[in-house]
């Protein structure tokens, strides 16, 4: 059972206010006990916005900066941009565009370049940056590292974390090290999609029983996420909006209290500075 004093944050999630459920989904959330939610915006081409620099990105940040203020009229916590470019992008830029892996790069730092105003401007609370999951060439995989450590240095720059979109394993000290090698701290470098170990950036666990004990029991800073998609072409891709909630309630159930405050004030707040406690009114 959650009780009225404890936050239950979703660190990433998307919000398709034009083409699927958008709100509907935040109230879902809401009727379940979720408070918080950090919005991730969509890749860029499924919001019909196909790149040619960094520009062309803010209408996907606006975007993405709308369905955050009406997410937060529905919650009782609020919710929290976080405004990048998806990895998976340069491959729609070099297999299906016909750019060069090097002008690829440059639109998506680019792209990078303009979010960073956002968080500047205090209107977004962190990055999105990464590299494919997937195998490609050298040249794409030598192109994504560079976007991703530009992430790095604007992060170093604005004092913010980088959520990372990139491939499992339980080893990224090579990139936090890089991170690090920008000025940007380990603890502000989250790994989005992550199960519940993991050296180097921070996990951001995906909401499964078996994943969740094992962050839980391990003990180290963890946050909790959905990665719900609000795609009415892959409506059971990944979890949905409802599922962070239903797990928090279950780890109570089975005495993980010490772990749901590390995962929804403690490392939050270590991680973007954000309180998730004081910022929470139940009616």
């Amino acid at each position: 059972m959650i009780d009225d004093e404890t936050p239950v944050l979703d660190n990433h999630l998307h919000l398709d206010p034009d083409n699927h459920r958008g709100i509907d989904a935040v109230r879902d959330f809401v009727r379940v006990d979720g408070t918080h939610m950090l919005v991730v915006n969509k890749p860029s081409w499924h919001l019909g916005v196909e790149a040619d620099e960094g520009e062309d990105f803010r209408p996907v940040f606006e975007r993405t900066l709308e369905i955050v203020a009406d997410a937060s009229a529905e919650l009782p916590g609020r919710a929290w941009p976080v405004l990048g470019v998806h990895p998976g992008l340069i491959s729609r830029l070099v297999d299906e565009r016909g750019y060069a892996p090097e002008e690829a790069r440059e639109i998506m730092q680019g792209g990078i370049d303009v979010a960073a105003e956002y968080v500047e401007s205090g209107d977004a609370l962190a990055l999105k940056s990464g590299r494919p999951h997937y195998e490609v060439t050298d040249d794409v995989w030598a192109a994504s590292n560079a976007v991703m450590r530009r992430a790095f240095e604007r992060g170093a720059d604005l004092d913010c974390a980088v959520q990372l979109h990139a491939e499992g394993g339980e080893d990224l000290t090579e990139v936090t090290e890089w991170a690090e090698a920008a000025g940007l701290p380990a603890h502000k470098v989250v790994k989005h999609y992550a199960g519940g170990r993991l050296e180097g950036p921070i996990p951001s666990v995906i909401g499964e029983k078996d994943e969740l004990e094992r962050a839980a029991e391990r003990g180290e800073p963890f946050l909790m996420e959905t990665d719900y998609i609000d795609d009415p072409d892959r409506p059971g891709a990944v979890l949905g909006p409802k599922t962070v909630p239903r797990r928090v309630a279950w780890l109570l159930e089975n005495g993980y209290d010490d772990a749901i405050r590390n995962a929804h004030v403690e490392t939050p707040k270590r991680v973007y500075g954000i309180d998730t406690e004081s910022t929470l009114e139940r009616a």
